[in-house]
């Protein structure tokens, strides 16, 4: 170890070192277009659900909330990371770092939010369709969607702050970006109270996993009853669940091996182990409703259409 960084340091980021200008020229446009693909797919979903006054229902509006949410997620990577692509040694200042960790991590903890609020939803509209509109009334869906985003922000900030009042004795990272546990390796302090934390919020979300599961064994049981029921869940639950195995995968695979990872092998594969959860959820989350849910999809191919008619 060095000995202790100032925190006002840069944090070098060490991810692309072994990466040659003809690679970096290749990953540049396979990153851009990732990129672009995801600012259209959200945007997509997002002015279709605004603009189709149909598609004002509590369910797209959470979706429409999760197509937010991968827009701000993405923001704190992106730009970053293709501008990386044209400097020899990346580097980010420490409390541009720490902003990267907590809008990268906000984002995806708000992803399980959401989708636990979308789980919340088809329970009642397949297990208890009378009470639904006197429950999903638009107060409660406000309150709803802005603890979806409050909790993860709260949860967040508590990681970020702790971590920043860690002493740091290196300011080498080998990721793309700045992560949490990565930023935490560096100190030269007790990482205890940390790991705890950390820990503690890690369940937490996991926990989100447990409700969304048992509120499903009911869905299925209710939906099982009847043919409209049985409908309505393929139409509406399949997508949900979909999602959910993308983005918990997707997070899982992220912590896992940023704290328990070889630090062999190669860096390429480790890079894309730590950027999936940025680059596969954004993408697919809105191509599965989208395909999925009838009205979206209706609603997408008529918007196209007037846009095509508008401009001829």
């Amino acid at each position: 170890r060095h000995a202790n960084v100032s925190k006002k340091t840069k944090i070098n980021l060490l991810g692309l070192d072994d990466v040659t200008k003809e690679q970096r020229f290749v990953l540049f446009f396979l990153t851009l277009l990732s990129y672009v693909v995801i600012l259209f797919v959200n945007l997509t979903l997002i002015v279709t659900i605004v603009v189709e006054e149909k598609l004002h229902q509590p369910m797209y509006i959470f979706l429409c909330n999760l197509c937010t949410n991968s827009l701000y997620g993405t923001a704190a990577f992106y730009p970053k990371f293709l501008f990386d692509f044209f400097s020899k040694s990346p580097t980010i200042s420490y409390s541009g770092c720490l902003l990267q960790v907590f809008v990268i991590y906000s984002y995806a903890t708000t992803d399980f939010s959401v989708l636990v609020l979308m789980a919340y939803d088809r329970y009642l509209a397949i297990c208890r369709p009378l009470d639904y509109h006197s429950v999903m009334t638009k107060k409660r869906i406000a309150v709803l969607v802005f603890l979806s985003r409050l909790v993860p922000l709260f949860c967040q900030s508590a990681v970020v702050i702790m971590t920043s009042t860690l002493e740091l004795c290196d300011n080498h990272i080998q990721k793309l970006y700045c992560e949490n546990w990565s930023v935490i390796k560096l100190s030269c302090s007790s990482i205890t109270n940390n790991n705890i934390v950390g820990f503690i919020v890690i369940f937490f979300y996991l926990s989100h996993n447990l409700f969304i599961v048992c509120s499903y064994v009911k869905v299925i049981k209710s939906a099982l009853k009847s043919k409209e029921g049985r409908t309505k869940f393929t139409q509406t639950c399949v997508p949900h669940l979909l999602c959910l195995l993308n983005v918990t995968c997707a997070m899982m695979f992220d912590v896992m091996y940023a704290r328990y990872g070889s630090a062999s092998g190669l860096q390429s594969v480790k890079n894309f182990m730590a950027i999936q959860f940025l680059l596969v959820p954004p993408i697919l989350n809105p191509i599965i409703y989208g395909l999925k849910l009838t009205q979206v999809r209706n609603s997408v191919f008529r918007l196209c259409r007037r846009q095509k008619k508008d401009l001829s």
